[in-house]
């Protein structure tokens, strides 16, 4: 992780608090992304909307202030990714992190390498809604415990399949490359990297999408580079790094009724239902003035974002609800994210 510079002036956080979009570097754990933002926005309540690995790079979503209530509803967004696939060689984490397990024999890499269709066909059963085993280095919980510590402690994990969506898997072309230090010695091996893109469900794993294409290959499998570049429909393009977050500059904070509109249909307040809503109570809408919605973004004629609510046959719910200058309410903590590559 980067140095911490000189102490600065936190920057002032807006009533409502925002969103910031981070670029991580490699090396840093989300905590520390989260750690720095705190300290440069001069507030504890910041909270994430999705963790990366310390070797993953990219998109990381962040809140602070009352917008930590926006996080729980931007956890479930889909992922993209880039990265890049090594064939020919298995670690116990699916990453290049891990402990070797296995490398391939020369021969069957070398095969492998000879037959394209093969990788195209395996990646073409990997796309759509599959079933996936997460990682066992993992933060999963297993009987009270993360599955990382069980596996650490010598213990053999193996988690239960969830159904997963792979929108896209989308490969260039295999290369031959050569790797040293696999077999135990200083001898290059020949393996196959991949560089490819990955649109999937939130809770999806590209390290086991890595395992699980080596393995249905026969070769084993294993990520050497990941970058999230988007959530939703946020993009890296722009994010602030962790260089500058290090220097106490967060960048540019969405404001909470900007990214709520992005995501929800909105539902425009008169200035009583604004007072109203803010209050907690359900508003009686004209049948024909907003469609049914699971969740729409409540707005104050003066822009701000009043609440989630759920929109059914003209009547209102609340689901999640922002402080506002005539509901004393007090913020929730800032939740924070599990979701993995």
């Amino acid at each position: 992780m980067t140095n911490t510079p000189a102490a600065q002036t936190p920057r002032p956080l807006p009533p409502q608090g925002g969103i910031l979009l981070i670029d991580k570097a490699e090396g840093w754990t989300s905590h520390d992304v989260v750690a720095k933002a705190r300290r440069a926005l001069g507030t504890r309540k910041v909270g994430h909307a999705g963790t990366l690995d310390p070797m993953a790079t990219g998109l990381l979503v962040l809140g602070a202030g009352p917008a930590t209530r926006l996080l729980t509803h931007l956890v479930g967004l889909d992922k993209t990714y880039t990265t890049t696939i090594r064939l020919g060689v298995s670690t116990v984490t699916d990453d290049r992190e891990g402990e070797i397990l296995a490398v391939a024999r020369p021969a069957d890499v070398e095969a492998l390498a000879d037959e394209p269709q093969r990788i195209a066909d395996a990646v073409a059963v990997l796309t759509g809604d599959i079933e996936q085993a997460p990682s066992a280095v993992s933060a999963i919980k297993v009987d009270g415990r993360r599955a990382y510590d069980r596996v650490r402690a010598g213990e053999q994990v193996e988690l239960k399949k969830r159904p997963v969506r792979i929108e896209a898997f989308e490969i260039e072309q295999p290369r031959v490359v050569s790797a040293v230090r696999l077999a135990g010695g200083e001898t290059p091996v020949d393996v196959i990297d991949i560089d490819a893109t990955v649109r999937c469900s939130s809770g999806t794993y590209i390290r086991a999408l890595a395992r699980d294409l080596g393995e249905a290959l026969g070769v084993g499998g294993h990520l050497v580079a990941l970058r999230r570049t988007e959530v939703g429909p946020f993009s890296v393009a722009g994010a602030t790094s962790t260089e500058r977050l290090a220097g106490g500059e967060p960048g540019e904070l969405l404001a909470p009724a900007e990214v709520a509109t992005g995501l929800f249909p909105e539902l425009r307040l008169t200035e009583r239902q604004t007072v109203d809503l803010g209050h907690g109570k359900r508003l009686e809408l004209g049948a024909d003035e907003h469609p049914d919605a699971k969740l729409a973004a409540a707005v104050a004629p003066d822009g701000r974002l009043i609440g989630l609510v759920e929109v059914k046959r003209g009547r209102t719910r609340v689901v999640t609800n922002f402080p506002t200058p005539d509901a004393g309410t007090s913020d929730a903590a800032a939740p924070a994210g599990s979701v993995a590559p």
